[in-house]
């Protein structure tokens, strides 16, 4: 299966939920008025793109369809794909920056989210590439974390450098910089804790990581990657709302997105937040995850071709 087959295999939910009730609406309103564009509204917002992004997005369309001169309701639809791939290709982009040696990806994100599992996919993913990858193992906070970090590298492929349980994340991270450079490594993969119930401690704890990366690799790109669960629609984006309080978020890792119809929520984010996502995971096996493209992800759930919505033929 293609990259794209797989990508819109994984967002089929999604799509049944924005672009057939948008055909529903398209089929019921022939005509560009005010009820269309209420209704069209609606649908976004129950697809889980937030008040906010519904209604500048319901609004750009307003304007294009006067711009254009538009008369017919299924002229909409390439409009809405292109306001939908430039929302997503606006302001930060989606592309992965790797400077140095190493090039440093940290990872944050609630218990369940998907984290651990994002970071094996990720080592797997970058090994297949050729590219030599160490993960840190600084999420010490957590039971069983590390162990199950450990369980991913091997999977993957890839060493980890750890400590015990409660140890200080920094000096993990430390531990993993000197023999990152010391092996040459070219991407070093950090997993941190993701604790929200006390930002203060997040915040102070991520400010050593920072300070030890700086100093000792201040020529290496640094991303931070908040991993954020498709499923959990509008909670994920309360969740990036308070990470980014805490922690300088370059982008997102959104996980589960085959499970869900609420993928609608990566347009709210970046709209609203400026938050790019950069990977999503599109199934449990460790090759399922793809750098976000937001132009195939557009085209995924919105067709791009102005062709009038039919009723499908029951046999």
């Amino acid at each position: 299966m293609g990259l794209f087959d797989k990508l819109k295999k994984s967002l089929a939910k999604t799509k049944e939920s924005i672009n057939e009730k948008f055909n529903t609406v398209l089929k019921t309103f022939k005509k560009i008025d005010d009820d269309l564009f209420d209704e069209l509204e609606e649908v976004l917002i129950t697809s889980d793109l937030g008040v906010n992004t519904s209604m500048d997005i319901i609004e750009k369309l307003r304007q294009a369809a006067k711009e254009k001169k538009l008369r017919d309701s299924y002229e909409l639809k390439s409009e809405l794909n292109k306001i939908m791939s430039d929302i997503l290709t606006e302001g930060s982009g989606s592309k992965i920056e790797l400077q140095g040696t190493p090039a440093v990806i940290m990872v944050i994100g609630v218990n369940g989210v998907g984290k651990t599992t994002s970071i094996g996919k990720i080592a797997n993913m970058y090994r297949n590439q050729g590219k030599s990858v160490l993960i840190a193992a600084a999420d010490t906070f957590r039971a069983a974390a590390i162990e199950q970090l450990e369980v991913w590298s091997e999977r993957a492929g890839v060493d980890i450098i750890k400590q015990q349980e409660g140890s200080d994340p920094a000096a993990v991270i430390y531990d993993a910089v000197n023999a990152a450079k010391s092996r040459n490594i070219d991407i070093l993969l950090c997993d941190t804790a993701g604790r929200l119930h006390n930002k203060k401690n997040l915040m102070e704890e991520l400010k050593k990581i920072y300070k030890i990366l700086n100093r000792e690799l201040p020529n290496s790109s640094k991303e931070v990657l908040l991993v954020l669960d498709a499923t959990t629609g509008q909670n994920a984006v309360q969740q990036a709302i308070q990470f980014k309080e805490a922690a300088d978020i370059t982008g997102i890792i959104l996980t589960k997105l085959d499970g869900t119809a609420k993928g609608g929520i990566v347009l709210a984010i970046k709209n609203d937040y400026d938050i790019p996502v950069k990977f999503i995971g599109v199934g449990e096996k460790i090759d399922d995850i793809e750098p976000f493209d937001p132009v195939e992800f557009v085209n995924a759930i919105i067709d791009p071709e102005n062709e009038e919505p039919v009723d499908e033929i029951v046999e």
